[in-house]
C-alpha cells in the first residue's frame, strides 16, 4: 500500500544554493539562476549580502548528526519522543537545534509501515538537521519512481520491505518537511545516546536505509 500526501508545491528556492560562484567554470542553469536571484534581493533591499550569506553558512552546517540526535534521544525518552512527534520544532529546540523550516513534521516507522520522503517537484529537503540533500534526493528518475514504486526503489536502496510492511510516501513542499523515525535496532539496550545516534544515517532519517546494525 502506497500513501502520497497531498500537499500544496509551492516551492521556496532561496535555500538552493549552488556549491559553485567564483569559478571561471561556466555556471550551471540552477546556478545561474540563484546568482541574478541574490543580486535581485540585494538591489531591492530585501537581504543584505550578509544575510544572504549567514543563511548558506547556516544551511552547510546542518548535518545528519542533529536529526540523529533528536532520533536518539527520542529512542531513550519515552516522553521526548511525544514531543518530537507532536512538535518536531520545539523538541529540535529542546536540544538547542534550531530548526529553519516553516514547518516539521515527524513520522516514525513501525512494524507495520515504512515510511520514506520524496519532494516531486523540486527538492525540498530538512536542510536545518540534515544538511544538503544527496545527489539521488534531487534526481528525476527517484523524484517520479519513488511515488511510482517504491517499494522497488528501496530494495535498489538494498532496503527489503516484507510485503506485509504498507509504504507510505510523503511529499514535501516549502511550507512542510518530514523527518522519519527509523525504528531502533535490535539488541541496543545498552547503548548511550551518542552510540545510537551513530546508528543513524541520513537516509534512514529520509526513510531511504534503515539504522545500522551494531556488530
Amino acid at each position: 500500500m502506497m500513501h502520497n500526501d497531498d500537499h500544496n508545491h509551492d516551492h521556496d528556492h532561496d535555500d538552493h544554493a549552488p556549491t559553485r560562484e567564483d569559478d571561471d567554470l561556466e555556471l550551471t542553469e540552477g546556478e545561474a539562476r540563484f546568482l541574478a536571484l541574490k543580486s535581485l534581493l540585494i538591489e531591492q533591499g530585501v537581504m543584505t549580502a550578509d544575510e544572504i550569506r549567514a543563511r548558506m553558512e547556516f544551511n552547510e552546517r546542518g548535518s545528519p548528526h542533529q536529526a540523529a540526535r533528536m532520533i536518539a534521544r527520542a529512542w531513550v525518552d519515552p516522553a521526548y519522543k511525544e514531543r518530537m512527534l507532536t512538535d518536531t520544532k520545539a523538541a529540535a529546540a529542546e536540544l538547542g537545534i534550531e530548526a529553519t523550516e516553516a514547518a516539521l513534521v515527524t513520522i516514525e516507522n513501525t512494524p507495520e509501515r515504512h515510511n520514506m520522503v520524496v519532494c516531486t517537484l523540486c527538492s525540498c529537503y530538512p536542510r536545518s538537521l540534515l544538511g544538503e540533500p544527496p545527489a539521488f534526493y534531487v534526481s528525476k528518475a527517484y523524484r517520479s519512481r519513488a511515488v511510482r514504486e517504491p517499494r522497488k526503489v528501496l530494495r535498489e536502496f538494498g532496503v527489503e520491505i516484507p510485503d506485509s510492511v504498507d509504504i507510505a510516501v510523503h511529499d514535501s513542499n516549502a511550507d512542510l518537511r518530514y523527518v522519519i523515525m527509523p525504528m531502533r535496532p535490535a539488541g541496543t539496550e545498552g547503548l548511550s545516546e551518542d552510540e545510537l545516534a551513530a546508528l543513524i544515517t541520513r537516509d534512514s532519517v529520509v526513510g531511504c536505509a534503515l539504522p545500522i546494525t551494531p556488530d
